[in-house]
């Protein structure tokens, strides 16, 4: 191509053209290496009055394509340009170069196919006016424009395409089809005429072994689950490829609204997986708790509770495994539920833990506790795991002995070396200052008030213990398991010691100075800084209280000895 040409249709320039057109009418069909003309070029730009110029002067331009496989329409379209497109849709049209019109890119692409994608709704009922047979074209990845058009939610283009009967309706390499993308958008009216039109669709799977009517379950379109269950109430009964039913599916996302619906249509909808399982162990596997508890106030869903799967093991045993209180606490609490059921190899649920020893926290200790109360004969053998699980605990401990104390010893210093210097800084700076009276110069001005001697006293053993602690930090026998456990103990106490100690001495230094004017703000700080080891012990120890609140009479304590 020309520079000069090239250069005028990058800008538009319609009289530079027109003036190189006159002089050379070949220099119009002159191309880029990508094979563009001034046409594709300026359709690219969006240059319209350019573009109406040189189609009065080189009709044939409108057929020419590149090296992409694309007519200037194509490009127009594709580049968002709607005006432009339009006009040379009509041009195309009204010479009777429909082949234009059809051209499909090197993608499978038609112009249809990038109006629907880009959002031209109107531009695409043009195209579909101009030449019906766009809508059975399909790109490389099997891409319909009906598909397009229904993902886009274009209901006007859906309702011009379905009128062709030879209409493509795939979706893509993905395995969806037009039924799918009605699902999807929620479109009741769509899918009724997708049904009624292309029954077929209804039993398509995806490549994720989807059908419409299990998408419509995934993604509780409850709307659309029903106008395909008032269609066809076979499809409740439906099982893929995989041995999936869809209970089974409405049970792995959750589905309590999907599920009601189905088992509307189909009281006796299958519930069994492929591997025997049943939607209530899938239920529980994927911790869907609502679902877990819906299953088990169902009546028609009872029978499952204690229904086992090809291996023996009940939604029980999955629980209990999962290390989880809640879905434990749940299945137990029904009427029906059997805590005995052995599984094929003779595995109780209770014995599902020694599978998950190495979570050793509470909720391991707190389903250990349910469980002992479910199945009080099996205490032995569940304290003999219990023992085996500590047991494991203090190994793992030994063997990680010199980080744990390098650990503990570096924080707990940090603390103690805090509080010596708070406690030591503040023995020296008296609350009421010193006297400068002859006779009793340097002396403590409150010296006689018994809170200024309970001042010192506190201040004096929050000192002592915490120096103490940080000592003890620095003779620390950090490949030493015993001293690890030794050490922490003696520590924690000391350090709970010096803390209360601290507390003690700042409430009664305040006292000491403020009781005399202001008595009612003395006593208000003194019982707050009291109250603060007491919230602080019942923070640090909220989840084990709560533990203890939650199972009553169940809770032992000596089982958290681990923890």
């Amino acid at each position: 191509m020309d520079k000069r040409l090239l250069k005028a249709a990058t800008d538009g320039d319609s009289t530079s053209m027109k003036h190189y057109a006159c002089h050379n009418p070949g220099i119009l069909l002159g191309r880029t290496l990508r094979m563009n003309t001034c046409l594709h070029i300026s359709s690219i730009h969006g240059h319209q009055r350019f573009s109406e110029d040189v189609v009065a002067l080189e009709e044939s331009l409108l057929t020419t394509v590149n090296l992409d496989w694309e007519t200037p329409l194509l490009a127009a379209v594709r580049n968002g340009h709607v005006s432009l497109a339009s006009f040379l849709l009509g041009s195309c049209h009204h010479l009777g170069m429909g082949q234009a019109i059809l051209k499909q890119d090197k993608y499978g692409f038609n112009a249809l196919h990038h109006a629907i994608r880009n959002g031209h709704e109107e531009l695409a009922l043009e195209l579909i006016t101009a030449e019906p047979s766009l809508s059975r074209a399909v790109s490389e990845c099997n891409e319909s424009p009906m598909f397009f058009a229904l993902t886009r939610n274009f209901t006007r283009v859906y309702e011009q395409l379905v009128q062709d009967p030879l209409s493509s309706y795939t979706g893509g390499l993905h395995g969806r089809n037009c039924l799918h993308a009605a699902v999807r958008n929620g479109n009741p009216e769509m899918a009724k005429q997708i049904l009624e039109k292309y029954h077929g669709l209804m039993i398509t799977e995806d490549i994720n072994k989807v059908t419409p009517t299990r998408h419509a379950v995934l993604f509780d379109k409850i709307d659309m689950l029903r106008v395909i269950l008032l269609h066809d109430p076979t499809k409740g009964y439906e099982i893929n490829s995989m041995g999936d039913p869809l209970l089974a599916a409405a049970a792995y996302r959750g589905r309590i609204n999907a599920a009601r619906e189905l088992l509307k249509h189909c009281p006796d909808a299958p519930y069994r997986q492929e591997n025997g399982g049943t939607l209530l162990h899938r239920a529980v596997w994927d911790n869907q708790i609502k679902f877990v508890k819906f299953v088990l106030t169902t009546p028609l869903l009872r029978k499952l509770i204690n229904m086992q799967g090809k291996t023996g093991k009940t939604a029980l045993h999955y629980a209990v495994r999962k290390c989880d209180p809640e879905l434990v606490s749940i299945l137990l609490s029904h009427e029906d539920i059997d805590a005995t059921v052995l599984d094929n190899i003779g595995v109780s649920a209770a014995w599902e833990l020694k599978y998950v020893m190495e979570c050793q926290d509470l909720n391991w200790n707190e389903v250990l506790m349910l469980m002992l109360k479910a199945d009080a004969q099996n205490a032995t053998s569940l304290y003999n795991l219990h023992g085996k699980a500590k047991q494991q605990a203090i190994d793992a401990g030994r063997k990680d002995a010199k980080s744990l104390t390098k650990t503990y010893t570096t924080n707990i210093s940090l603390v103690a070396i805090l509080i010596t210097t708070i406690t030591f800084a503040a023995a020296f700076t008296l609350p009421g200052g010193y006297s400068s009276v002859d006779g009793s110069e340097g002396l403590p001005i409150m010296s006689q008030k018994i809170a200024f001697q309970a001042f010192l006293i506190s201040d004096t053993l929050a000192m002592c213990s915490s120096f103490a602690v940080a000592f003890i930090c620095v003779i620390a026998r950090w490949e030493d398991y015993e001293f690890l456990i030794y050490y922490t103990s003696f520590t924690k106490k000391l350090m709970w010691f010096a803390y209360v100690a601290t507390t003690t001495a700042f409430s009664t230094g305040l006292y000491t100075v403020l009781a005399l004017r202001l008595h009612w703000l003395a006593t208000a700080i003194s019982v707050l800084v009291a109250l603060l080891p007491i919230l602080t012990k019942l923070l640090g120890e909220w989840p084990v209280l709560k533990l203890r609140f939650r199972l009553g009479k169940t809770f032992n304590s000596d089982l958290l000895d681990m923890v």
